[in-house]
């Protein structure tokens, strides 16, 4: 017996659509052309927060960098960055034609939805920075109206990321071990907050992170981060708010 011919169906009129797109990116500010320098400094921070900026999109800036285009060994900084797993996919700043020389390595200028070329943040004190993109906020509610905010009632597991984009985080659980929260706003954790925090966007200072139960990872503001190592003053295993004052994190207990 013979199978039933199978219905017809009409193809798509297109294959593809295309639609523009606001992203959350990394810059990460160069002041040493060469691999050998940053690369292993860059693995060295890292090595501390494990899982920090795993397989993340980053946008190199050029814009400390006072020295010809041949200076910059871009081939090596790729693949050095790649075998961190951190994934370099375009440049801000910078002369045209250290510009240009990039772009032969397949790493084109980032420009914000406006059509201008994406300002690069002032630099965090630290050798070799990780900073948010400067890009346009997500505009500011209609007065009257709250903050939008992501309530999460599971606990988030390792390797979970959880963003609460344009707005505030509230996880009602905890955040384990090797996972991470991100809000443009403030995050707030009913419980243990074991994992990686990142509060307050590309440029929100005002944001904070508030905890039950403080034994993080990572935490980060506005940029701004310290892992578990560097937390030496910070009550851990307490209820804690976490602000930024200037550049400096501070760490004030609840209740």
């Amino acid at each position: 017996m013979s199978a039933a011919p199978r219905p017809e169906t009409s193809p798509r009129l297109e294959p593809f659509r295309l639609r523009g797109a606001n992203f959350n990116l990394l810059v990460l500010r160069l002041l040493d052309p060469r691999p050998e320098a940053v690369v292993p400094a860059i693995g060295d921070q890292f090595r501390r927060a494990p899982g920090f900026l795993r397989f993340a999109p980053v946008v190199l800036g050029l814009g400390d960098l006072e020295v010809p285009a041949s200076a910059v060994d871009f081939q090596g900084l790729i693949e050095g960055l790649r075998g961190l797993e951190i994934v370099p996919i375009g440049t801000t700043g910078g002369t045209p034609e250290l510009r240009n020389a990039a772009m032969a390595f397949g790493l084109p200028p980032i420009r914000s939805a406006g059509g201008k070329e994406i300002e690069e943040p002032a630099p965090a004190p630290a050798a070799v920075s990780a900073e948010p993109v400067a890009a346009p906020p997500p505009p500011p509610p209609p007065a009257g109206m709250a903050r939008p905010t992501m309530i999460v009632e599971q606990p988030v597991r390792a390797g979970q990321r959880v963003w609460a984009q344009g707005g505030d985080l509230i996880v009602t659980s905890t955040v384990n071990a090797g996972g991470e929260v991100i809000a443009d706003g403030n995050i707030h954790v009913y419980g243990a907050l074991r994992g990686r925090a990142i509060a307050g966007g590309g440029a929100n200072a005002d944001a904070r992170i508030f905890a039950l139960n403080f034994d993080p990872e990572l935490i980060s503001i506005a940029g701004y981060y310290a892992v578990r190592e560097g937390l030496t003053g910070a009550p851990i295993g307490k209820a804690v708010q976490v602000r930024l004052t200037g550049e400096r994190m501070r760490f004030d207990p609840l209740g």
